[in-house]
């Protein structure tokens, strides 16, 4: 995983035997850039079995997805690569899917989550994380209609307060952060009301974005509390990509399409051994069966007491 990373850290194929050498010394062998090349060409292989491999034994408890814009040769402009992260029942998570296509475009996003029905993965998520303008919407509504969907928190603040003035802005954060950090789903709807209350006079379109996803912005109440920072937001991809994003835009044009979506596989990776489980991994396997939470309780059914 050494030379995907540094590679996209920002060393040329050409200045790959000197850093290695200074990494492993000067009598590792195998350093070359013609050697780098034949390397390249087996990590795009890898890719094209991983993107084969058989999903029947797999089940995922959350999506997180993603459409990340980097710089390097893909089709054209609007292409980007759509990113898929799971949780599975045992709290880990996995790199789902991983190819190119365009952010805003459904077909792109249902071509690739019908490619992961079509290899086995029936069932699909309970629920999926996303920002508000992806195609992955009405994608995941079509092959998986019973998977609920949570907007990302970090992209709604974001957009909500570029449709606001400077002046406002302060405020209004501290404003939306008191509805997603509420204890209850009804202090949350309290909060969410005060909002709008506050800027819709002035500040519609502002108060018009935060009010049209605020069932998907508020679905994560329906899941185990100890879940909740984890469903709240993209991170888990946007934390990982981040040195992906840098590297293609001082490479840009220096990457094949088939180059750039395997030194990114293989990043991903290497990322993907330090990933995080998922706090209160216990209750994933509950939400399977169909356990209900109530703001982030389980709810336990109230059953008469034998006499």
């Amino acid at each position: 995983m050494l030379i995907p990373i540094l590679y996209l850290k920002g060393i040329s194929t050409g200045g790959f035997e000197e850093a290695l050498a200074a990494l492993l010394g000067k009598d590792a062998g195998g350093l070359s850039a013609s050697t780098i090349a034949r390397l390249r060409d087996v990590w795009a292989d890898e890719h094209t079995r991983w993107q084969k491999r058989d999903l029947s034994v797999k089940r995922y408890v959350y999506f997180w997805a993603d459409g990340i814009h980097v710089q390097a040769r893909l089709e054209n402009d609007a292409q980007c690569l759509l990113v898929i992260i799971g949780a599975t029942p045992e709290g880990n998570k996995e790199l789902v899917g991983l190819t190119d296509g365009v952010r805003e475009n459904a077909q792109s996003w249902k071509g690739l989550l019908l490619d992961l029905k079509r290899r086995g993965l029936v069932i699909g998520p309970e629920l999926a994380v996303a920002d508000g303008a992806l195609g992955f919407w009405q994608a995941i509504e079509e092959v998986w209609p019973k998977t609920r969907g949570q907007r990302c928190w970090v992209h709604k603040t974001a957009n909500v307060l570029n449709r606001l003035p400077k002046s406002q802005q302060s405020k209004a954060k501290r404003a939306l952060q008191d509805i997603w950090m509420a204890e209850t789903k009804n202090d949350a709807n309290a909060a969410f009301d005060a909002f709008v209350e506050t800027y819709a006079i002035k500040y519609d379109k502002a108060v018009g974005c935060l009010t049209k996803d605020r069932e998907a912005l508020l679905a994560f109440y329906d899941f185990p509390a100890e879940h909740w920072k984890h469903l709240r937001t993209t991170n888990p991809i946007e934390s990982t990509f981040a040195t992906v994003r840098h590297r293609t835009v001082r490479s840009k044009g220096c990457l094949s399409n088939r180059t750039a979506i395997a030194m990114v596989f293989k990043l991903a990776q290497a990322a993907e051994k330090s990933w995080r489980r998922l706090d209160g991994h216990s209750q994933l396997p509950k939400l399977i069966t169909g356990v209900k939470f109530i703001n982030g309780i389980e709810a336990v059914s109230q059953r008469p007491l034998a006499a």
